[in-house]
Formats: C-alpha cells, structure tokens, sequence
C-alpha cells in the first residue's frame, strides 16, 4: 500500500491504533534516519495489522472509525506516526507523545541530506526546504522553491539537479509498504497482544497491566485518559509514576491482590469506584509520606511499589489512623525502601504483604514481623552509609534524616524542602569536601561522593561556597545561622585537618 494511501485510511478512519499500544517515543534522530532511508529508498519494513470490525475495536484517540473492518496498527506505529506528522504537518487522532520529534524536519538540495531546523544554520539558506511545507503543497509548491534558487546567480546553474531531488523527495508519497494483516474471529485480544509482543520481541513487550488496560478501555474508552489526568497530577506534585503502577493500586483496592488477571471481571462501575479509591489513598499515602518522612519528590521516594499495599491497609481503614498505626505504616514503608523489598519480584512480595493485610488482625505488626525475618534485621548501622552516588539506596535515608531533623539551608537559614520558590532556591547536593579539593588530593571517585559527603542546600548556597574547605566556610554560616551547619556533619572541624594536609597531586 502507498504511503499516501495509508495516511488517507488515517484520516478516513481505516486505520488506527489499538488501545493497548504504548505511546510514541522516537526521537527526532530516529525521524530523521526514516526519511533519508525512504528518501534513498532503502527498505524500512513492512506494517503488521489487525483487521477488526469497527463496531467493538477498542481504539486509541477521538477520531471515529469507518464502518465495517478496519485495520489497527499491531506493528509499524512509530513509522507510520512519523510519516503522518512530517508529511501532514500535525499528529494524527491516536497520538500520545511529544511532537517536537517530528516537527520542523529539513531537507538539503545540495547535500541530500535531512536535518532538523537549525536558525543559524538554515534560514534564509534557498537549499534548505522544509519538508512539511513541499509534501503539503505537492508538485505545483516546488515553483517557490525554484524561484528562491533561480534568483541566485551561482546556484541557478544547478536548477536541473534540485528540481529532480525535490520530485524524488515527494515521491516518498508514492512508495509501497508491505502490509501484512492478523485476520479471523479467533483472534482474540490475548491472541493478537501475544502476537504483538513476539514481532516486538526485540523491543518493549506489552505489560500485564497494559492487558489489562485494554481490555478496561474496550468497556471504558476514556479509562487511560482519566488514569493519566491524575498521573499528571502527581507529576506536577513532583512523582512520576506510570499508568502501570496506578492501575497496581486500582487492583489491590478491588481485590485484595496484585496479580493484574483478578481485574478481568469487573464492570466498568467497580473500576470507575476502584480508581476513585486509589487515587484518593495514593493522595493520603504521599501526604504522609512528604509531611512525615520528609519524602516530597520522586528522587528520593525509593519504596514505591509499597504504596499499593499502603492504599489496600488505608482503604480497609476506610482512610482513618490513629498516631501510632500512621507511624508504623510509615516506619514499614521506610524499612522496605531501605532494605529494598520490591526491588526483585515486585508482584509476589506485594501479594505477599497483602495477604498480610487480610489474614491478620494486627496486620502492621505482622508486616513489620515478615519484612524483619525476610530481611534478617530491621536495625540501620553506619555502614549502611558507605555506598556512594544519588543511585545509592540510602541516599533517601539521608534526605529523610536531614528533612526530620529539621535542617536549615546554611545561606539563607530556611528549612529544607524540595518545593522551595525560585530557580535559585532548588535544592541540590553539596559535597561538604568539594569535589575539586579531593581529587587534587587524588581520593578515589567512591570516596568523593561517599554518602557521607553529602548534604542538601539550595543552588545559590551551593554555587556560593564553591570549592572552600569545610573548616573555612562552616565558622562563617555558623556566625551568620546559629546552628545552621548541622545536617548530621560532625561540627568539630579539628579532625578535617588530615585531609586539608594530604598532599596534593
């Protein structure tokens, strides 16, 4: 099938994409890489299809579908978007990414070659066009173009060559794409997904919960868009999380379990009343999690995976805790994400501590009991703290003593939290003994960015002790913020001295 003949059936409402595909994620390379092939007419693969009858295809974006069968996108979507976006000049009806990635494609009559806009470079320079603007206006908009080249004296002599690569350009139009099709009344939609992930299988598979959405989506269509509002929600709060790890949430709200396959029977009105929910537990879950412990963006938020176990406890509850259950609830979710209980088989520890939760009456002491025999010990010692880099996994650990304890930043004297007002007052790390400083004294990488280095001030503060030792600029915050300095550092600069007096390389 023509190129072009693929983006009418887009427009028409003979193609789409399925609801369990994944968003576009190519990247503006990638875009360019297709064009050149095409345009050099190398082979860039065929699509794979899924005929379906319009009637019950459960289908992404609020175009409508023509009657009848119709054909959605198994394999093929990041190509065929990009097409549509450079050649139609906007995203089609499905779309669910970042168009920057295909907007503003050029292309170089002289060279050949497809780069993206560059002003510098690019403007007011006849040899680049936009490829948008030709493939839109077609063989009768190639007259401008002539015109711009004819009009300089040392290109017009080449007109010949220019005019053939722009008619070669829009015949990428007219270039055929093999298409094969997923057909008949037993394919189903385990069927087709588990097609799917097989040609994918060099790239991402879909999820169990991806399944699992679709399938919500063909009873509920606007199920993904309501699930992503509150995960924008959450992001503009400072937490990412993924349509995955909410619908975790929505699972063990209804069912008590984490496997995804216990969703599978029920209506549209139980998982409409299971997301309202979750989503309100998960909201009451990072509350405490950032007024509590001091966890307030999603760096240093490392247990995750046991807020779906925090929104079953809090939904048998029906939201209510008294002191003493909120700080155990709080002190099993910071044990796990330090001795990282999720971190492996994510789904049979969450139904593990589930299971928990519905067998016990004092479920939080019980939870804490099986993290302590799982792990061996509950107790923190110091040299937990010997790891190195932000990737350590007690990294949090130290954002949350320093958050608890109360810790003021040493320029302004205000307390550190991570929403602090001001491009200059985001808060960042600072090695205590600068970076610079120890590595003129040839320390190891492990030993510069020990967490032990570490603490938290905000940019401006960072940027304004700079390369200083400690024993020079902790008297001078001291004098200015009483106090100030502490962040759990040893104040007693006496023993700082070793490593000024190490020689340097």
């Amino acid at each position: 099938m023509k190129i072009s003949t693929i983006l009418d059936h887009i427009d028409n409402g003979h193609m789409a994409l399925p609801e369990f595909q994944r968003g576009y994620v190519w990247n503006k390379e990638q875009v360019r890489g297709l064009f050149d092939s095409l345009y050099r007419r190398h082979p860039v693969g065929g699509l794979l299809v899924w005929a379906a009858d319009s009637s019950g295809a459960a289908y992404r974006g609020d175009g409508e579908l023509a009657r009848g069968i119709v054909k959605l996108l198994l394999d093929g979507q990041q190509r065929v978007t990009s097409l549509y976006g450079v050649i139609r000049g906007k995203a089609p009806k499905f779309f669910d990414g970042n168009p920057a990635a295909f907007t503003g494609l050029q292309f170089n009559l002289e060279n050949e070659i497809f780069a993206f806009y560059q002003p510098i470079k690019m403007q007011g320079n006849p040899l680049w066009i936009d490829v948008t603007a030709i493939m839109q206006e077609g063989n009768g908009g190639m007259g401008e173009f002539i015109t711009k080249i004819v009009s300089s004296p040392e290109l017009a002599a080449y007109i010949g060559d220019y005019t053939s690569r722009m008619s070669r350009l829009l015949a990428i139009l007219d270039i055929e794409l093999h298409i094969d099709e997923v057909t008949g009344s037993d394919k189903t939609l385990d069927v087709v997904v588990d097609i799917f992930n097989r040609v994918n299988s060099g790239g991402t598979k879909l999820s169990k919960g991806d399944l699992a959405l679709a399938k919500i989506c063909a009873d509920w269509p606007e199920a993904r868009d309501s699930m992503k509002q509150k995960i924008k929600e959450w992001h503009q709060a400072g937490y990412d999380f993924n349509l995955d790890w909410l619908l975790r949430s929505v699972n063990t709200v209804l069912t008590g379990e984490a496997k995804f396959q216990y969703l599978h029977d029920k209506d549209v009105e139980q998982i409409q009343a299971g997301l309202k929910r979750a989503s309100k537990y998960i909201d009451t879950s990072l509350n405490l999690i950032a007024g509590r412990l001091g966890l307030d963006h999603d760096q240093v938020l490392f247990g995750r995976f046991a807020i779906p176990v925090m929104v079953r406890y809090l939904d048998l509850h029906g939201g209510s805790l008294n002191e003493i259950d909120r700080d155990k609830l709080l002190f099993w979710f910071a044990e796990g994400g330090m001795w990282g209980r999720f971190s492996g088989s994510t789904e049979s520890f969450i139904d593990k501590d589930l299971e928990v939760l519905s067998n016990e009456n004092n479920s939080l002491d019980a939870l804490l009991e099986q993290l302590r025999l799982w792990h061996g010990g509950l107790r923190i010692e110091s040299g937990h703290f010997t790891g190195w880099s932000l990737g350590a996994r007690f990294y949090p650990v130290l954002y949350m003593l320093t958050r608890m304890g109360e810790a003021c930043d040493w320029g302004t004297g205000l307390p550190l939290r991570a929403n602090l007002l001001g491009r200059m007052s985001r808060l960042e790390v600072h090695h205590i003994f600068p970076k610079a400083q120890l590595y003129k004294r040839n320390y190891r990488k492990n030993e510069v960015n020990a967490l032990a280095n570490f603490c938290f001030l905000t940019k401006d503060t960072n940027l304004n002790i700079s390369d200083h030792l400690p024993q020079i600029y902790f008297s001078e915050v001291e004098e200015k913020h009483p106090g100030a300095p502490t962040q759990w550092i040893p104040m007693d600069t006496n023993g700082y001295s070793a490593m000024a007096n190490r020689e340097l390389s």
